[in-house]
């Protein structure tokens, strides 16, 4: 619990305790070493009603070009059979009432249908809204580890070089004082 509360602290500025459900998952990963990205597309999906089944396979056929084309081809062969075929016997005459009344319920049922499809969807993608956030600040808090790094390694390196010019300047020194004695 000390090593998540100092991870918390070194990167968030914050105890762990302060932390919400998903920052402390990813304070988790880190100070564990894991990875936290994983493929949510391959989740199973055992939640999955059939009525849910049943509203992705309407929403997916009626969002295609074969519903657009199969939905054309019907009306002009039902105006085409009203107005010229049937031509003494119309039982759909223009304006075509009883086809406006077929087009206003499949539209009734249709879309509810399609929403209740977009509804899951949309809580899938907040559910992989989420998990990018996870995965975006563990790269973040990692990134500011790599550069804390970064940085100790430059200040020893910095050290080094003022000592090894410490040493050389008393070398240059101990040349000419030695030389003028000479």
């Amino acid at each position: 619990m000390q090593k998540l509360n100092d991870v918390a602290e070194t990167l968030l500025g914050m105890p762990y305790a302060a932390l919400d459900q998903r920052t402390k998952k990813v304070v988790r990963h880190i100070a564990g070493r894991k990875h936290i990205a994983r493929n949510t597309n391959s989740a199973p999906d055992e939640k999955i009603t059939r009525g849910q089944r049943a509203a992705d396979a309407v929403a997916h056929f009626g969002g295609s070009w074969t519903f657009i084309g199969i939905f054309a081809a019907i009306m002009v062969g039902w105006v085409v059979l009203n107005s010229f075929i049937l031509a003494g016997y119309r039982f759909d005459g223009y304006p075509y009432i009883l086809l406006n009344l077929f087009l206003s319920m499949l539209a009734s049922i249709q879309a509810p249908i399609i929403l209740m499809s977009q509804n899951r969807h949309a809580e899938k993608d907040r559910i992989d809204a989420g998990h990018d956030y996870e995965v975006n600040l563990k790269a973040e808090l990692e990134i500011m580890l790599l550069h804390e790094k970064l940085d100790a390694l430059r200040q020893d390196q910095w050290n080094e070089l003022l000592t090894m010019q410490k040493e050389q300047l008393a070398l240059l020194s101990s040349l000419t004082r030695s030389a003028q004695d000479s």
